[in-house]
């Protein structure tokens, strides 16, 4: 309270005091004991009116004790169920969450996880992938300030994601791992590693590379095959030891006819081997007859060219060549779609060829464009001509309806810089991304596509994309999501297909562990998306004749279902639109590989590094009992008595109007008994 509030409630008080004085000691007749009692009250009710007026205000200090939290997170993957070990995990989990002296000390939160962190201790033992890098990062933007041990029941087997080592010390939380698993090392033979491309050319041969690990004591012969159907395409001998335990098998398998070829790649087991599913391994590769060339056309050099090739080519279907304004011209047949990144005027013979061919094209602009010259060279569209550069971030165009965007969280990649204006459009066009300019979205579009006479066309006002390829990377760990924005824009603008009303975006084949999820759009007879229609997905196994029949639920703007749990077969399926009756059918394959059934062992070498560079402890799951001890002695995790100060004013306190009504009832009730009303 400041000294010239402490000022104002004594002069409140003086005041008060006078006033009551001077209505029953100077003016009032009657009895002075009387009087006084009546002045008294008077001041009190002057004094609390007062003090309402002013309204001072005071510090209130509340003091609360906050105990620390106990992290419970169980492994919720089918590897638990695979080892044996689920019954395990449940029990170790009843055991904790009902110790009473556990309870009494912390916060216990339980969790649960397998792709991802889930806040529910339902445990069902079926997710088909773990990640217990993307634990730990979630598991630090929750706890990452606070008092929080972690127990972990899980066999430490990851089967996606970085190494979590790393994560975890970002997490900087004492862990407890509870080691599921069978700890005795027996010998087996595994795949370890099977990599392919999802693509071949037909009447090629594509690469196999297979690295094959071996676990014993005793030197052992035995064979790799691949095989097709019942026919063995490939087969070596390989001889592995303690000493040398691996190898690397590197072979060309040949692509002789087109579509969905499915191989499995097999080490043939030992007799006294424990787990025999991961000797075997099932792929596939899409054989296809031709492959989409791009060009990109640029005079200038700009790391966003890596960028846009590294990005078109994660997809084999297609190669990107680098070529100069003037080459091109005499090749252009032998391109299906042309990248012009900040076209000047040495692109004058291209354009006016590309107008001519009716060709698609991209046009990437930036400060370095000759908007003088491509005003005078194209008709569809105008830019402002400006010396200025302004930087535009993104805002996705959740409306736009050509081909499904995901959002890659467009928001916070770093602005792209360009030539500070606005576009005019000729044509109609629409737009994947506006501008947003200091944090202000506008309707101005910064990526862009036209669909003219059949030719398809794209703009993007800005330079610098390899900052968003890089940005993506931070966001998701991977390029993948970027590069398939990047693919699916130019898949649409090499391809002259005729839009449908209802479009399905879907893989030809897809692994046992993937997520399997099927994407469509519909559009009306304007060619509107419609998001009020109902899509249902009826599939036909191929092998037992089983039908299944799913809805598919709006999503952004397309319609998306979830097929995982599907066998692994090769299926048939159509896509309805109703009431308009319009379907569309197709096939893919499901092949079988579940990750999760690939370990014999629990990583304890990793868990229990994981527990020593944390400052935790490991524990196997026959000797956990101690761990509750070890916690409740644990002098690091004491209840922390903290306090809240607040600013409260006095008007706030409603005793104060109780006061004021007592001293105003009193005082009229006693002159009323008094005979003096």
């Amino acid at each position: 309270m400041s000294t010239e509030t402490l000022l104002y409630i004594i002069l409140a008080g003086v005041v008060a005091l006078l006033l009551a004085l001077f209505q029953y000691n100077y003016k009032a007749k009657g009895a002075a004991k009387s009087n006084v009692l009546f002045a008294f009250l008077r001041f009190i009710t002057l004094f609390s009116v007062l003090l309402l007026l002013i309204n001072p205000k005071f510090d209130q200090v509340k003091y609360y004790t906050e105990k620390p939290n106990l992290v419970v997170a169980v492994d919720n993957s089918s590897s638990l169920k695979h080892l044996k070990q689920d019954d395990n995990a449940k029990i170790a989990l009843n055991t904790i969450t009902n110790n009473s002296a556990l309870k009494d000390k912390f916060n216990i939160e339980v969790l649960s996880f397998g792709n991802t962190l889930n806040s529910s201790d339902s445990l069902s033992f079926s997710e088909s992938q773990t990640n217990l890098d993307k634990v730990f990062r979630q598991l630090t933007q929750v706890y990452k300030n606070t008092i929080s041990p972690t127990i972990l029941v899980t066999d430490g087997n990851q089967t996606i994601g970085s190494d979590y080592q790393f994560s975890a010390k970002k997490y900087n939380q004492p862990i407890y791992p509870i080691i599921l698993g069978d700890t005795i090392v027996y010998s087996d033979l595994q795949i370890s590693k099977l990599n392919v491309n999802k693509y071949a050319y037909l009447k090629n041969k594509f690469p196999l590379e297979a690295i094959v690990v071996y676990s014993g004591k005793q030197a052992i012969t035995t064979k790799f095959i691949v095989t097709k159907g019942n026919t063995t395409v490939f087969s070596k001998v390989v001889r592995l030891d303690q000493t040398n335990n691996s190898q690397i098998l590197n072979v060309t398998l040949p692509a002789n006819s087109v579509g969905v070829q499915s191989y499995k790649a097999q080490i043939i087991p030992l007799e006294t081997e424990k787990n025999k599913v991961n000797n075997y391994k099932n792929f596939a590769v899409e054989v296809i007859d031709q492959k989409s060339k791009i060009a990109i056309v640029s005079s200038v050099l700009h790391p966003d060219l890596g960028a846009l090739k590294k990005s078109i080519e994660s997809n084999e279907q297609r190669v990107v060549e680098f070529v100069s304004p003037k080459e091109i011209v005499k090749q252009l047949n032998d391109f299906q779609l042309v990248i012009l990144y900040q076209p000047n005027n040495l692109f004058k013979e291209l354009i006016s060829a590309l107008e001519k061919q009716n060709k698609n094209k991209w046009i990437i602009s930036g400060p370095k464009t000759d908007w003088l010259f491509l005003n005078n060279a194209i008709s569809d569209y105008s830019f402002e001509v400006t010396s200025q550069t302004e930087d535009y971030q993104p805002n996705l165009n959740t409306n736009y309806t050509p081909f499904i965007v995901d959002d890659l969280n467009f928001e916070s990649f770093p602005p792209l810089n360009a030539t500070f204006g606005d576009a005019e459009f000729n044509q109609p066009f629409e737009t994947i991304l506006f501008k947003t300019v200091s944090g202000i979205k506008t309707e101005q579009p910064l990526l862009a596509t036209l669909e003219i006479s059949g030719r398809r066309e794209a703009v993007l006002f800005g330079e610098d994309l390899w900052k968003w390829r890089a940005r993506s990377y931070l966001n998701a760990s991977s390029f993948i999501e970027f590069d398939n924005f990047i693919g699916k824009l130019v898949q649409y603008l090499a391809s002259s297909k005729r839009k449908n009303r209802l479009e399905v975006d879907y893989n030809s084949f897809y692994n046992g562990s993937d997520d399997m999820i099927i994407s469509a759009q519909f559009f009306n007879k304007n060619y509107e998306f419609e998001a009020n229609a109902s899509l249902v997905i009826t599939l036909k196994n191929k092998k037992t004749g089983e039908t299944i029949t799913r809805p598919l639920v709006l999503k952004g703007n397309n319609y998306q279902v979830n097929l995982n749990g599907l066998a692994s077969e090769d299926y048939d399926f159509t896509v309805k639109a109703s009431p308009d009756n319009i379907s569309v059918g197709g096939r893919f394959k499901i092949i079988e590989y579940n990750v999760e059934q690939q370990f014999l062992n629990a990583d304890v070498t990793k868990l229990q590094q994981l527990a020593t560079n944390s400052h935790g402890e490991a524990y196997f799951v026959n000797s956990y009992t101690a761990l509750a001890d070890n916690l409740l002695n644990d002098k690091r995790y004491q209840a922390i008595q903290k306090s809240s100060k607040s600013v409260v004013p006095l008007i706030d306190w409603y005793y104060l109007l109780f006061i004021i009504t007592l001293s105003l009832a009193l005082e009229w009730f006693i002159r009323k008994y008094q005979g003096l009303i």
